[in-house]
């Protein structure tokens, strides 16, 4: 568990340049002051960064205009009101911020990897429905679900000082695996990858333990 000085809740949060209105901020504000709370911490540290990324209905507020490339978009909550292209088109926004947001992530850390072994893990927590089989957002039981919501992006980026430290090789960690990963991997890849020791870490469901030569 974490304490309440270890949680920034941006809940409410006023930016000219990230909070459009009071409650809705844009994801980039995640990363503001967070190189140098990295550079002032001394020994490991995990920092979770946990993005409004895609989630609707109201897409068109999940990203600054500069990132509204696919048009038109829906500029509406009211599903309805919008046409499956509008729709997809919001959506494809809200992703394109996203990939923005994970690249300046990376590109922060690799400035830091003169200092520390940096690494980045990405995964979503569902998928959306946008009108596929009639049905729309997300949140429908397991069984029936769709895969439109429950097929799920998850990435890593690990910098060169990283990979040297583990001694992983970078042809293992890009080979196709037999089974995809899912969320039950989560939580094993991330005590690996913090070489946290615990009888709760199941190296079966850690997704870069063929790779440790450990």
């Amino acid at each position: 568990c974490l304490s309440a000085d270890e949680i920034d809740d941006l809940n409410g949060a006023t930016s000219a340049q990230w909070c459009p209105e009071v409650g809705n901020c844009f994801d980039e504000i995640l990363l503001e002051g967070l190189k140098e709370k990295i550079t002032a911490t001394k020994g490991d540290l995990l920092v979770v960064l946990h993005l409004k990324g895609s989630h609707g209905p109201a897409y068109y507020k999940r990203y600054p205009k500069a990132f509204e490339k696919f048009q038109p978009a829906c500029q509406s909550n009211e599903l309805s009101a919008c046409s499956n292209a509008e729709l997809v088109n919001a959506y494809d926004n809200t992703i394109l911020y996203t990939d923005h947001i994970l690249g300046d992530v990376a590109q922060m850390l690799k400035r830091l990897e003169t200092r520390f072994a940096t690494a980045m893990l990405y995964v979503s927590d569902h998928g959306e429905s946008l009108g596929e089989h009639g049905l729309y957002l997300h949140g429908a039981p397991y069984a029936i679900a769709p895969p439109e919501q429950t097929r799920i992006p998850m990435l890593a980026w690990l910098s060169p000082t990283f990979l040297a430290l583990e001694r992983w090789d970078d042809t293992c960690l890009r080979a196709p695996r037999p089974k995809p990963p899912s969320h039950d991997n989560v939580y094993a890849t991330v005590l690996g990858l913090l070489e946290i020791e615990t009888r709760e870490y199941d190296k079966t469901l850690d997704v870069f333990d063929h790779c440790d030569p450990h």
